[in-house]
């Protein structure tokens, strides 16, 4: 790994920071995380020039030292650089990334490396078979949401069992993990959604039902 990575990461930061806003960014969290005060299309401009440098080799080094600095934009910047280099990380990273998401979870990073999970995949699916199983709740969600924006290429049995497997739980992000995948792969085929929901009623918690037919 390059040492003077996260110096020149967290210069680029420093730069585009107005900690006037780090209030109401780590409040929208509640309150878990601190923040330097950097939006999204500011972190994204002044980080990018150093993450299209990262060889392939650096890439989940880089994602962990960035992990463990406290101030949440340094895992956004992680997650910017495993998304820019996706095709260069194969299916064999899924579990290393999975390690990392469970340090510092919340909706905001794990949904994020969903998406990432999902292009890695590359349509294998044995990983998420054992993540719907995993005993870390946010696990089990990017398992059901990994394949949202796959349309045509959803395997739609397996998503239609992920749900029902998890359809009982109470935890409200596994639920509303389920109406969203539910609702997304509905604008491809509203009429299979609509088949599943209506048939799976009674097993699925109100939520995940009104979400996935949110647009029906």
């Amino acid at each position: 790994m390059n040492p003077d990575f996260l110096t020149s990461v967290s210069a680029a930061l420093a730069s585009a920071a107005e900690p006037g806003r780090a209030p109401a960014m780590r409040a929208y969290l509640r309150d878990q995380f601190p923040f330097l005060g950097v939006g999204t299309p500011q972190r994204r401009a002044a980080c990018k020039p150093l993450l299209n440098s990262v060889r392939a080799d650096a890439l989940l080094d880089h994602a962990h030292a960035l992990w463990q600095l406290p101030e949440r934009e340094y895992q956004y910047v992680a997650l910017d650089l495993l998304a820019l280099h996706w095709k260069q990380l194969p299916a064999t990273d899924i579990p290393a990334l999975l390690e990392l998401i469970q340090h510092k979870p919340w909706w905001d990073t794990v949904d994020a490396m969903a998406g990432i999970i999902g292009k890695v995949l590359r349509g294998q699916h044995d990983y998420m078979d054992a993540a719907l199983n995993d005993g870390h709740m946010w696990i089990r969600r990017i398992a059901l949401i990994h394949q949202l924006g796959w349309k045509d290429k959803t395997d739609t049995q397996r998503l239609f069992n992920y749900c029902r497997a998890l359809a009982h739980e109470k935890e409200f992000f596994i639920q509303k993990a389920i109406g969203w995948a539910l609702r997304d792969y509905a604008r491809h085929d509203p009429e299979a959604i609509r088949l599943f929901t209506q048939k799976e009623k009674e097993r699925l918690a109100p939520l995940s039902f009104r979400e996935a037919n949110k647009h029906l």
